[in-house]
């Protein structure tokens, strides 16, 4: 298989085929595009799970990990409460790059104001380098809990920040010496530092409080698997357009040089959120500093698709991520 994220004919097949619904507790289990469990906890109050690691980064993999899980709290309308951390370490590796990784870890849940509850540390030869997992949990009332499958006919569909933000950031730190050699060093200084966006508690906290009615945050296979993903969990249809998927100019430039396609790139940091009003609920963002657009809205049918002027691109289920063909 291809590395990334298991294909999700695989997912269907291999993987969700032999998942069991046995507990009442359990309000959300595992499908396409559902990044969160839910686990009703008594007094009115959904406890939000959910688990990443972390394989494609090595410089700042420790925050990184922290802020994608936490995203994934996030979008499901839930405050994200604490972690637990598994950090497997390849036998080469030394004691300077585990303090590293824990304090950056530890850095991260001071800036999102979270608990390390506690974790798993070993030296495993069954890996190269090192692995990092975190399952983060958080809190939510039942009735403000939102799955990424909650689209309808209509809703517009609203994307934060910026396409390839994760990936151009690690391409930036890990690829630097290649880069400077046709980009000026400023840019890729500047691509790098997009690891300084890649959280999206803010964002869906202000989305959570002005309608949205379903959010998903765009990970492994950029904003065209994560449009899939949405209208796939949701059973609709999804029309967006180009030229009004938001990307910064330093994201395209990295990507020509590596000739890969900035719109299947990781993204970390930018968040799909489907509402009845986008216009508004953009606004709304930007008045709080975070970029905000409507980039297309949910359809009756199945059919996915992205318009380019004159052409349309059908999208698929994601594939395995542009990343990995640098990294």
């Amino acid at each position: 298989m291809d590395i990334g994220k298991v294909p999700e004919n695989i997912l269907k097949r291999s993987v969700f085929k032999y998942i069991r619904h046995h507990r009442k507790e359990v309000l959300v289990y595992p499908g396409i595009g559902e990044d969160c469990c839910a686990v009703e906890a008594g007094d009115g109050e959904i406890m939000v799970f959910s688990t990443d690691p972390v394989t494609g980064a090595e410089k700042g993999a420790g925050r990184i990990a922290v802020h994608i899980n936490a995203n994934d709290i996030a979008s499901s309308g839930a405050e994200p409460v604490g972690i637990l951390t598994s950090i497997i370490m390849p036998p080469d590796a030394n004691e300077a790059s585990l303090k590293e990784i824990m304090k950056e870890i530890s850095q991260a849940c001071d800036e999102l104001g979270i608990e390390v509850m506690g974790g798993h540390t070993e030296v495993s030869d069954i890996v190269k380098r090192t692995v990092i997992n975190i399952t983060c949990t958080g809190k939510v009332q039942k009735g403000r809990f939102i799955p990424a499958g909650g689209l309808s006919d209509g809703d517009d569909i609203v994307m934060t920040k910026w396409a390839g933000l994760e990936g151009t950031s690690i391409i930036a730190e890990s690829k630097a010496c290649i880069l400077e050699k046709t980009l000026p060093k400023m840019l890729v200084e500047t691509a790098a530092s997009f690891k300084e966006y890649l959280s999206i508690v803010p964002e869906a906290r202000i989305a959570a409080e002005n309608g949205a009615t379903a959010m998903h945050d765009i990970t492994e296979g950029g904003i065209f698997g994560a449009l899939w993903e949405i209208g796939e969990a949701s059973g609709t249809g999804i029309t967006a357009d180009l030229h009004k998927i938001p990307i910064r100019q330093e994201t395209i430039e990295v990507c020509e040089v590596f000739n890969i396609n900035p719109y299947m790139l990781i993204s970390s940091g930018s968040l799909l959120i489907g509402c009845p009003n986008g216009n508004q609920l953009a606004e709304e963002l930007s008045r709080n500093g975070i970029p905000a657009a409507v980039i297309g809205r949910a359809v009756k049918g199945n059919a996915r698709v992205v318009v380019n002027g004159g052409e349309i691109r059908y999208l698929g289920p994601a594939v395995s991520d542009e990343l990995y063909k640098v990294v």
